[in-house]
């Protein structure tokens, strides 16, 4: 790639986990990368090795996305570099627990980076984006974002939200180039469980993806034209039910009409 062609892909949660193995596979693409954590020395070894490695300029950004500082600080870089054609929303947090007794801090926490980060990143960005008319978001959202458990009312909520406006964007930008995939991991092989409240040596191991192998699925789903992944779903007709069942229901809602078992007898 040609230096004045040179595209860069930022990365949240880059340090670890999916973060870093979405880093490897766009130096592999030939992607320049701004790599965003809050980890410092970690996101400097991993610049440095992919900088090594592949021949691209790696840059790490470290700021906390929990926090409004660290959010304004790479939402500044965001808006101003009209290099980044790719953003990758990976950065989040899971506590997994009861909402009653649960601390306030754990689910505000959550909220922070796993909503509100993610949504200041993406409108400062995609301003530059639609201009151009090209460019590529990825929002890491999760299978829980379809289901909930007890302990998941905070982390299925966010992660609901992801798909959602993931969603939204991929209707308002249907008629541009800038392409939005929402990807839905299950369990996956991350340091998230270490502070989730739920260990992953309680998961049983067959139901755990190794996360090269989620990444370079959703990937490979991304080369395909998918706009919502589920890397660990094998049956796609399941995913075009679901899909259907939720366009029904929604259309069954605009009748202005109370439905017949709800009037009064």
């Amino acid at each position: 790639m040609s230096q004045a062609a040179r595209k860069t892909a930022a990365i949240t949660g880059a340090s670890s986990g999916i973060g870093a193995v979405y880093a490897e596979r766009f130096a592999q693409r030939g992607y320049d990368l701004l790599l965003v954590a809050r980890r410092g020395e970690r996101l400097q070894a991993l610049a440095s090795a992919l900088s090594a490695r592949y021949p691209v300029q790696a840059t790490p950004l470290v700021a906390d996305l929990a926090t409004d500082e660290g959010q304004a600080k790479v939402a500044q870089v965001l808006s101003s570099d009209p290099s980044v054609s790719v953003l990758i929303n990976n950065a989040g947090i899971a506590r997994l627990a009861p909402l009653v007794g649960a601390a306030l801090q754990d689910t505000t926490a959550q909220i922070a980076l796993n909503i509100s980060a993610l949504t200041r990143l993406t409108h400062a960005v995609l301003p530059g984006m639609k201009e151009r008319n090209e460019g590529l978001i990825i929002n890491v959202s999760s299978a829980l974002a379809l289901h909930t458990l007890p302990i998941s009312a905070v982390y299925s909520g966010t992660k609901a939200f992801v798909l959602s406006f993931s969603r939204g964007l991929q209707q308002e930008l249907a008629e541009t180039a800038v392409r939005v995939q929402a990807v839905l991991p299950a369990a996956t092989a991350t340091e998230i469980w270490d502070q989730s409240g739920v260990p992953l040596a309680a998961l049983n191991p067959d139901t755990v993806m190794p996360t090269d192998a989620m990444v370079d699925a959703a990937l490979a789903a991304l080369d395909q034209g998918e706009s919502i992944t589920l890397p660990s779903v094998a049956d796609a007709a399941l995913i075009e039910r679901f899909e259907e069942a939720r366009a029904a229901l929604f259309s069954s809602t605009n009748t202005g009409k109370v439905a017949p078992r709800l009037l009064p007898a």
